[in-house]
């Protein structure tokens, strides 16, 4: 069985990657997450007994440890998703994005251009280096169309800018040290385990406690959204199967203004709490100055992914949104303790004159 370090592992994304590959014993896995205030460890309970997965807590900027790890360790493959991704948080404090980011990705293709460069013949034949990044490098597009993996990067945020850098940190680690590098990039995922500080979990959080639902601007704001579980089984896809230098776009192919997407999120609140003193939620929804550099529309073209590896998303937004919703209100003492001891929903990335 291969060996793959995830990095991220504890994250959002990283820890439905860790529960796919497991479930259905694709690889033995190695997380490593520096375990800050977004990753959960009880996204990874279901595998604490589990031989095949270990988790180490360490700085993927450490370049240090990153080497030791590699050695120590000495993987078939790495899934890159440790990031900082919020793009507020990255208005607030671009320089944690900058480092972790950039210096952080810097890094584990150092660690793993060591590994590579010292490997036999048939390692460097299996080895592969997936670099996870997001739509947002792409900027912003207008009412038609939507990104290609040639459309040019238009960075708008501190977050966007610092995934860009990545981007092309992954492709010039190929094209120059011949590290076997793919890039996938994706739109919006939601599901369970998100930290409620992104839109889907923390309008579920402030429904329930009857507070604002805020909509940055006037909702006009579209996203594409991708399930979680869908993203994850495209990425081992990708990792396993697609061509090496190359890069492909993950879409969910679910299109949705922010604030209809609240709107759809209200009415199935109105659904699973009839007994909810704060019915109808959409009462909720309040309206606030918009985000600095928000971004009009994201739309992903996957159609690269779809004709050369026959992936396409599994679940519906209605069917995606329904199952969230169920397991946030089936997990509440888990976004409870969040708000109690991390994050209890205030307003970032407002500037500096505030909301």
């Amino acid at each position: 069985m291969k060996k793959l370090i995830v990095t991220g592992a504890a994250g959002f994304i990283g820890s439905a990657l860790c529960r796919y590959l497991r479930a259905n014993d694709k690889a033995a896995i190695v997380g490593v997450d520096k375990m800050t205030y977004a990753a959960s460890r009880a996204a990874l309970s279901c595998l604490d007994k589990d031989p095949a997965f270990k988790l180490v807590e360490a700085d993927i900027a450490d370049q240090a440890a990153m080497n030791a790890l590699f050695a120590k360790e000495n993987p078939d493959g790495v899934i890159h998703l440790a990031a900082e991704t919020h793009v507020d948080r990255s208005i607030d404090d671009p320089g944690v994005f900058i480092q972790s980011n950039i210096v952080g990705t810097f890094s584990l293709l150092e660690a793993a251009r060591a590994l590579y460069d010292k490997a036999s013949a048939e390692k460097r034949g299996l080895f592969r280096f997936l670099h996870v990044s997001t739509d947002e490098v792409y900027g912003s597009l207008g009412q038609t169309g939507a990104f290609t993996e040639t459309t040019p990067y238009a960075p708008n945020s501190p977050y966007a800018a610092s995934k860009a850098s990545a981007d092309h940190l992954a492709r010039a680690w190929h094209k120059t040290f011949r590290l076997p590098v793919l890039i996938s990039n994706c739109s919006n995922n939601y599901g369970p385990f998100q930290f409620p500080e992104k839109l889907l979990p923390l309008s579920i959080a402030k429904a329930r406690a009857g507070e604002n639902l805020p909509i940055y601007g006037t909702g006009e704001n579209i996203r594409d959204w991708l399930y979680v579980e869908d993203h994850a089984e495209a990425l081992f896809l990708i990792f396993e199967k697609g061509r090496l230098g190359e890069k492909y776009n993950i879409g969910g192919g679910a299109e949705r203004r922010n604030i209809d997407l609240i709107r759809d999120l209200c009415a199935l609140l109105d659904e699973s709490l009839p007994a909810s003193p704060h019915r109808p939620h959409e009462k909720l929804i309040s309206f606030v100055k918009d985000r600095p550099g928000h971004d009009g529309r994201y739309a992903m073209d996957f159609t690269k992914l779809k004709n050369e590896l026959g992936w396409t998303p599994r679940t519906s937004l209605k069917e995606g949104l329904r199952k969230t919703v169920a397991w946030y209100l089936a997990n509440d003492a888990w976004c409870d303790a969040i708000r109690a001891r991390k994050y209890a929903g205030q307003r970032l990335g407002a500037g500096k004159d505030g909301a």
